[in-house]
């Protein structure tokens, strides 16, 4: 390997990890908002919270969402440096949008659309690997849904479970309860998401040579991605906290406790099936369905409508945005880059 390439794999691992970053920072709002609503934590001490429990799954994650981002949304065959370098820059571009408006969309799909925008200029609808492809986009319907009737059957459960509790009892059980789910929703962000950025490089490391003639995730690769996504998660996305803590509908600590589970029963079970769901759709059709419970309106619908309208948009939008950058790149610098 010349050292040309080598500086430019160098440099797309790095960019790799500030997306793993911005996806840490932009999906804090989801392991926080609903600790934070409820004021079991500060945000300061919420943050620190699920930052260590995001790390923590890297003992518990495997590597199957990795291998799903990695292989089984384009061909590897045809990726290369530039294709990679622009779907991270269409995915954080429209990150950072959505982050602005305040708005929980999905990291992942973010990623996801990125890959299939330069996978079709660089080679085409042939080089989409349908099966991977569909099974995600399936999930960006499911996996509000089931978060939401998770979340729904949870809070019914639980307030029957708590209905010979006086108000002041059941509070301070489940201020202590929502610690628990606060950290087993953010081991289960940490197992899903991490593992995105975690396929990326390998990609990277595998189109370019430097990982032998098997796809495969190095430990160092691991370490660092669920390290990155730590650190952006301690970062705090404060703009999306209120909307998903507040605005969507108003949580106390036994809702906050039965969205947070419910939203990491669906995540881990995706991430143990190898589906790169988006933890942020997840989390929302929760609380949506906790809302749900009290009455149909209790929850914001006209919020819960911009939210969905972002999750339509994410996968296209960052499809277009990637492609354009992979555009850019292909004619300015292709005689320059490998």
């Amino acid at each position: 390997m010349d050292s040309h390439s080598l500086l430019f794999t160098i440099l797309l691992i790095g960019i790799a990890l500030v997306f793993d970053f911005i996806n840490g920072f932009h999906d804090s709002a989801n392991s926080i908002a609903t600790v934070v609503s409820t004021r079991v934590l500060s945000p300061r001490y919420a943050v620190l919270w699920a930052a260590f429990f995001n790390f923590v799954a890297i003992f518990l994650g495997g590597a199957h969402v990795a291998t799903t981002v990695g292989t089984g949304i384009i061909d590897p065959k045809i990726v290369g440096n530039v294709l990679i370098l622009s779907a991270l820059l269409g995915a954080i571009v429209w990150n950072l949008i959505t982050w602005w408006f305040g708005l929980p969309s999905s990291s992942s799909h973010a990623l996801i659309g990125g890959l299939v925008g330069v996978g079709i200029v660089a080679g085409g609808t042939d080089v989409l690997v349908w099966k991977g492809i569909i099974r995600t986009t399936v999930f960006i319907v499911l996996s509000p849904a089931i978060g939401l009737i998770l979340g729904l059957v949870l809070m019914i459960v639980v307030l029957n479970l708590s209905k010979n509790r006086t108000p002041r009892q059941g509070d301070y059980l489940f201020r202590k309860l929502q610690l628990f789910s606060a950290a087993i929703y953010s081991i289960s962000h940490g197992m899903n998401d991490a593992q995105k950025t975690m396929g990326i490089i390998a990609m990277v490391l595998f189109t370019g040579g430097y990982t032998g003639s098997t796809f495969h995730i190095p430990w160092w690769v691991i370490v660092l991605c669920y390290t990155f996504i730590a650190l952006g998660t301690m970062a705090g996305g404060w703009r999306i906290v209120k909307t998903l803590g507040t605005k969507i509908t108003k949580l106390q600590p036994m809702g906050g406790f039965c969205a947070e589970t419910a939203a990491a029963i669906s995540i881990i079970g995706a991430s143990l099936a190898g589906i790169p769901v988006s933890t942020t759709h997840t989390i929302t059709g929760a609380v949506i369905g906790v809302g749900a419970t009290k009455r149909l309106t209790a929850v914001r619908w006209g919020v819960a409508g911009s939210i969905i309208w972002a999750w339509v948009l994410t996968i296209p939008m960052s499809a277009l945005i990637s492609a354009g950058f992979f555009l850019a790149a292909r004619m300015v610098f292709s005689s320059a880059l490998p």
